[in-house]
């Protein structure tokens, strides 16, 4: 298959091979990387110093948006409008949130729903796919400032444990940040690329990948051979990594400051202020043996030895993760070739020295742990590039597939440049109560909206039983064999109903075709992700039209006039919301009655729980 450059000044197209970069889209810092003279490397800020980007966004009060090394100046200063750990929130919901909404010094609407996650920011609201695409178009700028032209290809990292969602998020970050990405690659096999490992045919090796980054932990065991990387076990911690180090040197200063939590958590600003001075102290103390620093005023200090106690617990859960892997991919650690470090928390000492007792075996590190996985990125990228003949390139899916969802929206099932064969699936649900019949239209293309893509086929599930809308489970396979026929399969769970198709989704499409369909996704990659905001955004609040109405009728009677009155007046002003194009008014009036309406449900709840079981013993 021929590559394309494109130019995104003016939409030209051209045989020859541009640049792809490696991108690291990490918690905590991110880079970027790409093949220089043979060799990858980082690319550095202007002054040629730092290749790390601090994965933090803020929003000024004249709408200007800084991101990296200046936005985290802000922390202190505006906690509440600068944004980090957005990776975190990738391809999350509501509830996937609930309990950690405390750790970030941000709002984050949580609505008990399954819907994804928004970040409200003033009175606008954004997802972690737009604020992460801030980061992307930094570190696209950084390399186009040093390379002097376009860049519009990468391959972005992820950890091994991502779900569809989440590594579908990543490839809409890239999208609006103005990037093909032709590949999601895992963060352990970037981390052996850069390695060498893997990169030799002929080779067979089994390898753990150590990742303590600032915010997550994983581990995993791959095995590769023939230019194959297979992951046998992954085992980690999302909530376990240099922050938690961080943590623990806060707890023991608040000690020395006569403080308590609430007392911190009550001031973002001295939250902010002893979080970085407590980062210092976990770099300094792995060079030197001891910290002294200035926290309100106060001085606090701290000893590598009495750290390396308050952490030693933390990193025995890192082990114990590490067992975890091992014994699922069952492998004793004398099976395990090679050990490699991923991630800045890796520099401390006692957890290099842990680790390798643990695998019995030298750990690789001469690698910058906080550069690994992006030069591993940029070897990958090198390699799609076609520079690297003797690795084994298999084929992928040319343009991205899905099916149509409410509003119009595309849904996608199998992204672009996906390994063929493939399979995935997701589960949907009905819309309408009593549904019977569910129309599943199967699309190829970039965009968001449907009416923009390729049409591929369609067919109807008939026959649903009649259930409450929501109720319903269906599961829709797509399954894409090496031929290129998809086939598409839905099920639904809970009556056992089937239907399936086959379609030949690059049918009478040309490679310059593909290429201007892609080009345009990329084009119009801001006014899809605004249109798609605002059809979700209605499509959530008409969802919550229909169940509030269904509230006030069935409880009629535990309710006050006054309350009934206030929550059908919020009920019109959301109503009214979703007759205008603007997502941020319809999000604001989907928080004004979920707050209103929040404590007349709890109340609800008791009153009905309390008339189900008068009478009954217990």
């Amino acid at each position: 298959m021929a590559t394309f450059t494109i130019n995104m000044k003016d939409g030209s197209l051209q045989k020859d091979r541009d640049i792809i970069i490696g991108i690291d889209l990490g918690t905590t810092n991110s880079l970027v990387a790409y093949i220089k003279d043979g060799e990858a490397v980082c690319v550095p800020d202007e002054q040629g110093k730092n290749v790390l980007v601090p994965s933090i966004v803020h929003f000024a009060d004249n709408a200007a948006v800084i991101v990296g090394d200046a936005a985290r100046e802000y922390l202190i200063s505006d906690p509440g409008n600068t944004i980090y750990s957005v990776k975190r929130l990738m391809g999350k919901s509501y509830k996937d949130v609930a309990d950690i909404k405390g750790f970030f010094g941000y709002k984050i609407i949580d609505e008990d729903t399954d819907s994804l996650v928004k970040i409200k920011v003033g009175e606008r609201f954004f997802t972690p796919i737009e604020l992460s695409a801030h980061i992307l178009r930094t570190l696209k700028v950084r390399i186009e400032q040093i390379l002097g032209s376009e860049v519009s290809r990468a391959v972005i990292t992820v950890p091994a444990y991502f779900n569809d969602n989440q590594r579908q998020a990543t490839r809409d970050a890239g999208k609006l940040a103005g990037l093909d990405v032709l590949r999601i690659v895992n963060e352990p096999t970037a981390a052996a690329l850069a390695y060498g490992i893997g990169l030799d045919p002929s080779e067979r090796e089994t390898i753990a990948v150590y990742d303590l980054g600032g915010g997550t932990f994983d581990i995993s065991i791959l095995q590769i051979h023939d230019g194959i990387f297979e992951v046998l076990a992954t085992s980690g911690d999302t909530f376990l990594g240099g922050d938690d180090f961080d943590k623990a040197i806060i707890h023991d200063w608040l000690d020395q400051l006569g403080m308590n939590e609430v007392q911190l958590h009550s001031n973002k600003s001295l939250s902010q202020e002893i979080r970085l001075q407590a980062e210092m102290a976990k770099k300094a103390l792995s060079s030197t043996d001891n910290f002294t620093g200035m926290v309100a005023g106060e001085a606090v200090s701290m000893t590598r030895s009495h750290f390396e106690t308050l952490i030693a617990p933390l990193v025995e859960r890192s082990l114990n993760n590490c067992r975890q892997a091992l014994q699922d991919a069952q492998l004793g650690v004398d099976k395990i070739d090679k050990v490699v470090m991923v991630g800045g928390s890796t520099r401390v000492p006692a957890v290099q020295k842990a680790v390798a007792a643990l695998f019995e075996k030298p750990v690789f590190n001469s690698v910058d742990p906080d550069q690994v996985v992006a030069l591993g990125a940029a070897i990958q990228a090198d390699v799609l590039a076609g520079n690297r003949r003797d690795l084994l390139l298999l084929d992928v899916t040319p343009l991205s597939l899905g099916i149509e969802t409410v509003g119009g929206l595309m849904d996608v099932i199998i992204p672009r440049n996906n390994k063929v064969p493939s399979k995935a699936g997701r589960q949907y649900t009905t819309s309408v109560d009593g549904q019977k019949n569910l129309r599943i239209s199967v699309y190829q293309g970039e965009r968001d909206l449907v009416e923009n893509n390729r049409k591929l086929g369609e067919f109807v599930l008939g026959g649903i039983p009649p259930m409450p809308a929501g109720l319903p489970k269906i599961d829709i396979q797509f399954i894409l064999n090496a031929d290129g026929i998809l086939t598409v399969k839905a099920k639904e769970l809970r009556s056992g109903l089937a239907q399936e198709i086959d379609i030949r989704p690059s049918y009478g499409i040309s490679e310059e075709d593909m290429a201007r369909m892609l080009l345009d996704s990329i084009q119009h990659a801001q006014s899809d992700m605004k249109i798609r905001g605002v059809l979700e955004a209605r499509n959530e609040a008409n969802n919550l039209l229909l169940s509030g109405n269904k509230f006030l009728q069935q409880n009629a009677s535990i309710l006050s006039p006054e309350e009934t009155e206030q929550t059908q007046t919020l009920l019109q002003q959301l109503k009214e919301a979703t007759q205008t194009e603007d997502k941020d008014l319809i999000h604001q009036a989907i928080e004004t009655l979920n707050d209103y309406t929040s404590p007349l449900a709890h109340r609800a709840m008791d009153v009905n729980i309390l008339k189900a079981m008068k009478g009954s013993k217990i």
